[in-house]
């Protein structure tokens, strides 16, 4: 890989590009990483900025997030009962409050497991 420099006062500076990737891929939770690896992983996150592999990386990111999140609100909607469409049809405010309480406690695992490690 040659690498360019250009002379800002007495330091010559790499010239580094990011080539034009696709980041429609990345969701809420890529985002999420981004910022903790630019303000708690410099390190890591300059590597992965100059092998061109960040873009890939968070897209990694979001797609984990996203598989671990369907598959834990299906393990909390087969294992409680109240969860049911029957349920659903007599109780609406009840359900609601059932799936948002799940999806907290979700979000708040994926947080802790795998966005801010």
């Amino acid at each position: 890989m040659k690498i360019s420099y250009t002379k800002v006062g007495d330091y010559f500076l790499p010239k580094l590009t990011i080539k034009n990737q696709n980041y429609k891929r990345i969701n809420k939770y890529g985002l999420l990483k981004l910022q903790y690896l630019k303000r708690n992983n410099k390190t890591f996150y300059t590597t992965l900025l100059m092998k061109n592999e960040l873009t890939n990386y968070l897209v990694s990111v979001s797609n984990e997030c996203e598989k671990k999140l369907n598959n834990l609100m299906e393990q909390f909607k087969k294992s409680d009962k109240l969860l049911s469409e029957k349920s659903k049809e007599i109780n609406q405010l009840e359900w609601v409050k059932l799936m948002n309480n799940y999806k907290n406690i979700t979000e708040e695992i994926i947080l802790n497991e795998l966005i801010y490690t």
